[in-house]
């Protein structure tokens, strides 16, 4: 299957063929995925439908090789993790792959990506190897061309400079921060931003007291004067991001799509609009595993979209580890 056909995807039939085509390659060529498709009866003969396609636990990539056929990756992405941990690995075959999927994304959703100055705070990424937020946003400061584009570590005092001077000459500015170094810039600044989006990539990671969406944005919208927050949802396993323009609402790009599961029976759907485990298709992880059950909890909406309601609690993965590989 020519992998850039998944980003000419324009109808929901189209996906679903790409979909259930993309099952039978991985079922057939990732042997994770196979063993675990095994355990639960599934195969080609009885996977008719998307909600026939089992979805792999995000867990196995901290614990195993999830990749489809055999190559040698171009880079592992990998996940952050607390000393002692396991981490997630991505292996990526193609990082073309991941270029074109978050460049066609961001087109889709923000235009192009050389009207823009990209402002980067993403102190606790830059600080360890692998990332693959930070792998993107290199890419796009690159593509932006604009002199000014660039990290900006934890030095807020240049970067308000940089933001307050930028943002009054009418320049098109997308500042990506991780929340708690954004939070540290709304509080000790006061700005009123007329030609910025704010967006946020979640992650307190320890540094800051968890708060909710709402409260969030509220102390960010606040400190930078926007009305509106923005909000970026991917991670380590994903190749694909969506993207939220405010009110906490994702809109996923044409190849990626998701879906709820209930939360006492990981192997059935939830109906949209109830709260549930949240699955994710990713047409995008071709090379790995395109059907991944991850550990946030959210609510899908009639239109497509979908809110992260925030994460299971350990213990309350119930069934979804349902073999020890």
């Amino acid at each position: 299957m020519p992998v850039d056909t998944i980003f000419n995807i324009s109808t929901e039939e189209e996906f679903k063929a790409m979909a259930l085509k993309t099952f039978g390659i991985q079922y057939h060529g990732n042997l994770v995925y196979q063993e675990f498709c095994r355990h639960l009866g599934k195969d080609e003969s009885n996977v008719k439908s998307i909600a026939d396609i089992p979805f792999l636990p995000i867990e196995f990539f901290k614990t195993k090789k999830v990749i489809t056929g055999s190559f040698n990756p171009q880079i592992i992405f990998t996940s952050s993790g607390t000393t002692g941990s396991e981490v997630s690995k991505h292996y990526v075959r193609n990082t073309g792959l991941y270029e074109n999927s978050y460049l066609t994304a961001f087109k889709q959703f923000y235009g192009n990506i050389e009207d823009y100055c990209i402002l980067a705070l993403l102190p606790s990424y830059l600080e360890r190897e692998g990332s693959s937020l930070i792998y993107m946003a290199n890419d796009l400061i690159i593509k932006s061309t604009h002199p000014d584009s660039g990290f900006y570590l934890d030095d807020i005092d240049r970067l308000q400079k940089t933001l307050t001077r930028l943002d009054g000459s009418s320049t098109k500015i997308l500042l990506l921060g991780v929340s708690f170094a954004l939070l540290d810039m709304a509080e000790a600044y006061q700005l009123i931003l007329k030609n910025t989006v704010i967006m946020e990539t979640g992650g307190m990671k320890g540094r800051k007291k968890e708060l909710i969406r709402e409260e969030l944005h509220h102390l960010l919208k606040t400190g930078f004067g926007v009305p509106n927050i923005h909000s970026e949802y991917g991670m380590t396993e994903l190749l694909s991001q969506a993207y939220s323009q405010g009110n906490g609402r994702f809109f996923a790009p044409k190849w990626m799509k998701v879906m709820t599961r209930e939360t006492e029976d990981p192997l059935t759907l939830q109906e949209v609009g109830k709260t549930g485990g949240v699955n994710v298709i990713d047409l995008a992880n071709i090379h790995s595993c395109s059907f991944i059950a991850t550990q946030d909890l959210g609510k899908v909406y009639n239109d497509g979209s979908f809110e992260i309601l925030g994460r299971f609690d350990h213990s309350d993965i119930r069934g979804c580890n349902l073999m020890v590989l």
